[in-house]
Parts: structure tokens; C-alpha cells; sequence
């Protein structure tokens, strides 16, 4: 039975990391299997209740953030294709940063571009919190005179917009950090559209991913595939041909499956009768531009769609007429039960200036007790409702909007949906006519 590696530490992660995938080495598991309660500690090799199959590298966890977390196996053969397309579409390999914890896909795929591109791999101290001037500290260690590339999620990047905003010498050398990379890939969760413009026009080489564990990280990029990769929308009737519909991903980063469940491998990967495998998201999104060369928007998740008197809401949409609004830093939305609507659409909010105070390594989940929440202040709620009810109906109109001082998180950069639900459902607020 194969065994599979799970590292003391990070040092000991990327010399694993780069062995499997030289296949010198057997699998890396960043954390403990989920098969095994039992699992031997970090440092020491334990037996996969399923093993890996023969040519995988990693057995990564999923976040959980829509269910039980599952265990992703990856081919060695996928994490290099992975790497070799990303840094063509980069204009070439380079030198990476790591900020982001190495047990997710983001921060492992870092790990491994980097010993493919053999230039070389500068780390953030991993007990530290993501702060502008400790990145431009790490920026500064990296080598000068090469590309240079690094991963962030939106919290982070936001935090070195913010501080430059706020006219901190910190935050300057953080934002002119950020803009001396040649790129800056952006992911794990979706990105508010005034972020990424006020980035961009700092000048610095933002490069928004779509991907998942189950296809070694982000596979289209600014919309576009990366060579190798197609997309797909399918209507959830699994009719073909339409614009917009239930995301499916295909190309040689597919995951193998999930260790110990066929079932939802089974359900999950799929085969056409011309033998491309397919990977069906669980995203809703809409393709554009020409059939040849489409561009893919996501709109959000297939199970986030709420109904409110008889009417179907995306929440995706709302936070993103959210994020339009001056004084809200982050939004999620959410439905909650209700007698009359069938579910209330209720919008937990940060303030503008206090987004994203936790660091990616400290997304520790949490319920959202209803004490660490408060209702938002009568003009907030209006501008909210307005700003919606303007955009998308009124329908979709937030009926209540509570305030917290974080949203939580599952995941590096993760919102946790159902813990944000369980604020909504724990807080009543104040309930506002139809």
C-alpha cells in the first residue's frame, strides 16, 4: 500500500513536495488523512485507508466551505502541466513568493511552480501575520533581475491597498512591492470589482484565477483558459449549448478522484464519448466572446441560489453590487428562513477600513456568535437596499444587513457561507418591509 508523507514543516513540504514530483519521493499529504482518525503525527508517513494510485504527488484536502471536506489526488503528470501553462501564459518561468499556507492548493502549487521552474522560492515566515511592510520585506529578500511571481487571495491584497489608501509609509512600500512583480496571481475567493481596478491602476499585474483542488489550482485566467484547459457551461437539465449554465472543466490538471469515494469521484469526473474527461463544478457561470476562444464570467455557486418570494437571488450578484458601496469593505450574502418569503435575503457586512483582518493562515472557522454582530445603521441599510433594488430588483434587495468585525472563513480567503447563516439566523435584527 502506498504511504503517503505528511510533512513536520514547511521546510521539510518542499523538499517532499519536489521529490514526488521527480518521483523520487511518495505522496505528500500536507495534513493528516481524513481516512484515518488515527493518522500517525506530522513528520512521519501514515497508511491511506485507499491509498493513492500509482503517479500521484498530493493528496490535498479540499476547504469544506460547501460540505465535507474531501482528499483531492494529484497526479505528478497534472501539477507539472499546471506549472508549465501557467508560466507560459506568465511570459515565462520565475522566482516565487510564498504568503499563502502551504496546505491548500494555492500555497502547494506555489511550491511546486517553483521547484519547476528552478528559480528559486522566497517564503513569508509562516507564523507571522500578512502585513504591507513584512511584504515588502519578503519582496526585497527575493532575487532582483528575474521574473518574479507570487499568489495572493483578495483579504491580502486588499490589506495593501488599504494601507497605502490610508497614506502609511508601510503601505507604500507594501503597494510598490506589489507593483515591481512581473505577476500577481489573485484567487481563492471572488475579488470585489473597485479592489481589483484600484490595484490595477497602481500599477500592479493583477492576474484573476478560476480553479480548484480538483484541477490543481486555477486553470482560466483573466477569463481565458490556460493552454490545454477548455470550459464548458451545461443547464443543470444537462442540455448542451446554451451561454450560461453549471461550469465543467477539462484538460491535464484534472484530479484523479477523491481517495476512498468513488461515489462522488464517480459523480464528479466525468467521461464523453470521445473520451474527454470533464470536471463538474458546482458554479454557475456564462461564456462569451467567440466559440473558439470563449471567455467564461462566474456568477457564483449553483447551491448559493436563494429564492425569496417565489423569485431566484444570486448572492454573487448582490455582493457584488455590494462591493460598490463606499462605506462596506466585504459582503456575503445569504438567505435564512422565513414565513412569509420562504427565505429572507440578509447581507453580513464589514466596514469599510476593517476588511479582512484575519491573515490566510489564521482562518480559524468560527459560528459567528450573535454577540460579534450588530444591525447596520439605519442610512447604511437604505443606500443598500437602494443601490440592489436599483441593480437587480427588489427582490433581491438585502431585508437586513448586519455588521461584524470579520466575515468568517474557511480556507485561505475563503468566506464560510454557512457560518455566515448562522450569524443571520442568531441575530434577528431588524426586519424591514418587503
Amino acid at each position: 500500500m502506498t504511504r503517503a508523507v505528511v510533512p513536520a514543516d514547511l521546510d521539510a513540504l518542499v523538499r517532499a513536495v519536489g521529490a514526488a514530483l521527480d518521483g523520487a519521493g511518495p505522496p505528500v499529504a500536507p495534513v493528516a488523512p481524513l481516512a484515518r482518525p488515527d493518522a500517525a503525527p506530522a513528520g512521519t508517513s501514515v497508511d491511506a485507508a485507499t491509498a493513492p494510485g500509482d503517479g500521484v504527488a498530493l493528496v490535498l484536502r479540499t476547504s469544506g466551505s460547501t460540505g465535507a471536506p474531501r482528499e483531492v489526488a494529484l497526479s505528478a503528470a497534472a501539477v507539472r502541466a499546471s506549472g508549465a501553462a501557467t508560466h507560459e501564459r506568465l511570459g515565462g518561468p520565475g522566482h516565487w513568493l510564498l504568503t499563502l499556507p502551504a496546505t491548500h492548493v494555492a500555497g502547494v502549487q506555489v511550491v511546486a511552480r517553483a521547484h519547476a521552474a528552478g528559480r528559486g522560492l522566497t517564503v513569508a515566515p509562516p507564523d507571522e501575520p500578512f502585513t504591507p511592510a513584512g511584504f515588502a520585506a519578503l519582496v526585497a529578500r527575493a532575487p532582483h533581475g528575474e521574473r518574479r511571481y507570487v499568489s495572493l487571495v483578495p483579504t491580502q491584497l486588499h490589506r495593501l491597498v488599504a494601507a497605502a489608501d490610508a497614506g502609511s509609509a508601510d503601505g507604500a512600500a507594501g503597494l510598490d512591492a506589489l507593483c515591481s512583480l512581473d505577476a500577481v496571481l489573485l484567487g481563492g475567493a471572488a475579488t470585489p470589482a473597485p479592489l481589483l481596478r484600484r490595484a490595477r491602476a497602481a500599477g500592479a499585474r493583477v492576474v484573476t484565477t478560476y480553479g480548484m483542488t480538483e484541477t490543481c489550482g486555477g486553470c482560466v485566467y483573466d477569463g481565458v483558459p490556460l493552454a490545454g484547459a477548455r470550459v464548458r457551461v451545461v443547464p443543470a437539465d444537462g442540455s448542451s449549448g446554451e451561454t450560461a449554465g453549471v461550469v465543467e472543466l477539462s484538460g491535464p490538471f484534472l484530479a484523479d478522484g477523491y481517495l476512498g469515494d468513488p461515489a462522488a469521484t464517480a459523480a464528479a469526473f466525468r467521461t464523453d464519448r470521445d473520451g474527454t474527461r470533464w470536471f463538474r463544478t458546482n458554479d454557475l457561470g456564462r461564456l462569451g466572446g467567440p466559440p473558439d476562444a470563449p471567455t467564461l464570467a462566474v456568477l457564483g455557486r449553483a447551491d448559493d441560489v436563494l429564492v425569496s418570494g417565489g423569485v431566484n437571488v444570486a448572492p454573487a450578484a448582490v455582493e457584488a453590487v455590494l462591493a460598490e458601496v463606499e462605506a462596506i469593505g466585504e459582503a456575503c450574502v445569504v438567505g435564512v428562513p422565513h414565513p412569509e418569503w420562504g427565505q429572507e435575503v440578509v447581507a453580513v457586512v464589514t466596514l469599510a477600513g476593517h476588511r479582512g483582518e484575519r491573515a490566510p493562515h489564521e482562518d480559524a472557522p468560527h459560528d459567528g456568535a450573535h454577540g460579534d454582530s450588530a444591525v447596520a445603521p439605519a442610512g447604511l441599510v437604505a443606500a443598500v437596499r437602494d443601490r440592489v433594488a436599483d441593480r437587480l430588483g427588489r427582490a433581491a434587495a438585502p431585508r437586513r444587513v448586519l455588521v461584524v468585525a470579520d466575515l468568517p472563513r474557511r480556507g485561505p480567503g475563503k468566506v464560510d457561507r454557512a457560518a455566515a447563516a448562522r450569524i443571520a439566523v442568531g441575530h434577528p435584527g431588524q426586519d424591514l418591509p418587503g
